[in-house]
C-alpha cells in the first residue's frame, strides 16, 4: 500500500552530535551506547528521525569529519554491534536514523591516502586524490591561490618517499583532510558501496557534508572572492571550488542506489520505507540550490537563507517566499534549519544587535548577546519554523533554549579553524557543549563520572531537561506542543497562505493535511498586537501571553473560532 506523503517530505528530524549528547562509559565523550540510552526521550519529544554527525574511525582532528575508514566507528564512539543496537532500538521507538557522509575529502591517516604518499607522483594512488606540481622555481609555490575554509592555504606541499620537496594536495578543509578527485571512477565506485554498506545495516538516509564541493573547476583558476557562497557580492558567480556542475551526475547515481532499496515500479512500494538524502550545500541563489533537489537527486537541502535571515520581519518573509518558490519549481519539499554544529545557536545569535554578522563563535572578550532577548527571539523563530510547510531540522539542546558557551577558555578550543587563524576566528566549539540532562547530577547527567571533553556553563544548569519536564512555561514542553500540533493539525504538508498585516508583523495561514487552518503570527516590532478577532490561541512563545495581545519579538499559533 502506498502512503500519500513520503516521511521525508514533512519530517522535523533532530540532530544528535555524538560527541556531545550522552556519555555511556563516563570517559568525557558521548557515545552510541549513550545514545541509545537516551533515544526515548526523542520519542516522547515528538521528532521522526535523527540525524548523527559522523561517528566513523577518526584521528578527530576535525571532530570526526575527517574519516580513516567508512565502515567502522571510532572506538571513542563505540562498535558496529553498537551501531546495530542503536539503530534497532530507534527503529523500535518509530524514529528514523540518519547518518552523516563525508564526501569531500577523507583523513590523511586513510588507506588510500597513505597509499597515495606512497606510490608517488603519476600514480593510480594519487590520482584518488587532488595532487598537482607546484609553481615557481623548483615547484615551491602552490599550484594555485586557494585557501581553506578553516584558514591559510589550501595546498600542502608533501615530502616523496626519497626525502625530497615534493608535490602538492589540495584540503579545502584541515591540512589532515585532503579533497578526493570525484573525476576518478575508483572513488565514485568506493562511495556507492559505501551507500550499501550503512543501507544494508539498516539506516534510512545519508545527511551529506559539503555536497557542493565535490567536483572543481576544469584546471583549478585562482580565486581570490569569499569562501562562503553566500558572502558572494554577486550570488552568479560561482568559486572554482564549489557548486559546479557536475556535482548533479554524482548524486543520480547515489539517488538510484537509495531508491534501489525501495524500487517505485516494484508492486507493494511503500514511501514509508524510502531512504533519503540530505544536502549541506552553502549555495544561492535559492534557484541554485532547488538543482539539487530534483526529482533524482536529493530529498532535501538545508536551508542557509533561512537560517541566516536576520531578525526583521521582510527580511523572513522574502526569504520564506523565495524559497518555497524555488523547491516548489522542482516539486520538493522546502528544509527549515535554525541551528547546528557548525554556527552560533539561534539563542544567542538572535540575541546580538539586529544585522550583525554571523559570527564563528563568541568569545569572552567580544560582545556578549541580551541573554534574555536572545531567548525570546528563540522561542519564537522556533514558532515560526515549525509552522512551515516542509521539513525542518532541530539542533540537539535547541528544544531546551540552550546559549553558545560565550567564555569558552582559548586552551580548551579544539576546532582547527581557532588553530589555523591563530585565534582571529574562534570556530564552533561554543556550540558543541554536551548536553544538560539533569541539574544536580555529574556533568549535568552527561555521565556520571564528571569529565566532559569541553566544559559545560553553570548557567546550563538550569536548562537541564529534568527542569524543564513538566513546565508549562519551559522551553522544553514549547517544543512538545508545538510537535505536536504541527503533527496533528498537518502542517507540515500543509499549504501557506500570506496574510497581509502590518510590515514589521510575520504572518501566514498553513492549510493542513487534516483540513484544519493554523495562522502563526509573529510580531517582530516594538509594541504589542492585538491577536485577530475571531481567533483563539493554540500556541504562544510567550510563558505570559495573557491570549489577547502578542508580545514583541514573540510567536502565536493560532485557530478560527468563528
Amino acid at each position: 500500500m502506498t502512503n500519500p506523503t513520503p516521511w521525508w517530505r514533512d519530517a522535523v528530524i533532530y540532530q544528535i552530535y555524538p560527541r556531545s549528547w550522552a556519555d555511556g562509559n563516563g570517559d568525557g565523550v558521548g557515545d552510541l551506547p549513550g545514545i541509545t540510552a537516551r533515544l526515548p526521550y526523542l520519542a516522547e519529544l515528538g521528532v521522526d528521525a535523527v540525524w548523527l554527525s559522523p561517528f566513523y574511525v577518526s584521528p578527530q582532528a576535525d571532530a570526526g569529519y575527517d574519516v580513516a575508514d567508512y565502515r567502522d566507528i571510532d572506538p571513542v564512539f563505540g562498535s558496529l554491534s553498537d551501531a546495530d543496537a542503536l539503530i534497532a532500538r530507534a527503529h523500535q521507538l518509530g524514529l528514523r536514523v540518519i547518518v552523516d557522509l563525508v564526501p569531500n575529502h577523507t583523513s590523511d591517516e586513510h588507506a588510500w591516502f597513505q597509499a597515495a604518499l606512497a606510490a608517488g607522483p603519476g600514480s593510480l594512488e594519487r590520482d584518488r586524490y587532488i595532487f598537482r606540481d607546484g609553481d615557481g622555481a623548483d615547484g615551491a609555490l602552490p599550484p594555485n591561490d586557494w585557501s581553506s575554509v578553516f584558514g591559510g592555504g589550501a595546498w600542502t606541499r608533501i615530502r616523496e618517499a626519497d626525502g625530497r620537496p615534493g608535490q602538492w594536495y589540495l584540503h579545502l578543509f584541515d591540512v589532515k583532510q585532503p579533497d578526493l578527485n570525484w573525476e576518478n571512477p575508483q572513488v565514485r565506485s568506493e562511495f556507492e558501496d559505501i551507500l550499501r554498506f550503512w543501507l544494508d545495516r539498516g539506516v534510512d538516509g545519508f545527511r551529506v557534508d559539503v555536497a557542493h564541493g565535490l567536483v572543481k573547476a576544469k584546471g583549478l583558476p585562482d580565486w581570490s572572492g569569499p569562501m562562503n557562497m553566500l558572502d558572494l557580492p554577486d550570488p552568479t558567480q560561482r568559486p572554482p571550488m564549489w557548486d559546479q556542475d557536475g556535482v548533479h551526475e554524482i548524486y543520480r547515481s547515489w539517488r538510484a542506489v537509495l531508491d534501489g532499496y525501495n524500487p517505485r515500479d516494484a508492486e507493494g512500494y511503500d514511501s514509508a520505507r524510502d531512504r533519503v538524502m540530505c544536502a549541506e550545500a552553502w549555495v544561492d541563489p535559492p534557484e541554485r540550490l532547488a538543482r539539487y533537489v530534483r526529482p533524482d537527486e536529493f530529498h532535501q537541502a538545508f536551508n542557509f537563507d533561512y537560517l541566516n535571515a536576520p531578525w526583521q520581519a521582510d527580511s523572513l518573509r522574502a526569504t520564506i517566499a523565495a524559497s518555497l518558490a524555488a523547491d516548489d519549481a522542482v516539486g520538493a519539499p522546502t528544509t527549515w534549519v535554525l541551528s547546528n554544529h557548525d554556527v552560533v545557536r539561534h539563542a544567542s545569535r538572535l540575541g546580538l544587535p539586529v544585522g550583525t554578522a554571523r559570527p564563528n563563535g563568541i568569545g569572552a572578550d567580544d560582545t556578549q548577546p541580551d541573554q534574555e532577548l536572545g531567548a525570546r527571539r528563540a522561542r519564537a523563530a522556533s514558532t515560526i519554523m515549525l509552522a512551515l510547510p516542509g521539513g525542518a531540522y532541530i539542533y540537539q539542546g535547541e528544544e531546551l533554549g540552550l546559549p553558545e558557551h560565550t567564555a569558552l577558555p582559548d586552551e580548551v578550543r579544539q576546532d582547527p579553524t581557532f588553530a589555523r587563524t591563530a585565534g582571529a576566528e574562534l570556530g564552533r566549539d561554543g556550540c558543541r557543549i554536551p548536553m544538560t540532562w539533569e541539574k544536580d547530577s555529574p556533568a549535568y547527567g552527561f555521565n556520571d563520572t564528571g569529565r566532559t571533553w569541553l566544559p559545560q556553563p553553570t548557567e546550563f544548569a538550569d536548562l537541564a531537561v529534568d527542569q524543564q519536564v513538566g513546565v508549562a512555561a519551559s522551553s522544553l514542553e514549547l517544543y512538545r506542543r508545538l510537535l505536536t500540533e504541527r503533527r496533528d493539525r498537518g502542517i507540515g504538508g500543509g499549504s501557506l497562505t500570506w496574510a497581509d498585516v502590518d510590515p514589521d508583523v510575520l504572518s501566514f495561514t498553513i492549510r493542513g493535511t487534516t483540513g484544519e487552518q493554523t495562522t502563526m503570527l509573529a510580531n517582530l516590532s516594538a509594541a504589542s498586537v492585538t491577536i485577530p478577532p475571531g481567533h483563539e490561541v493554540l500556541v504562544d512563545s510567550d510563558p505570559d501571553g495573557d491570549g489577547t495581545q502578542v508580545a514583541p519579538d514573540t510567536a502565536v499559533w493560532l485557530r478560527r473560532t468563528s
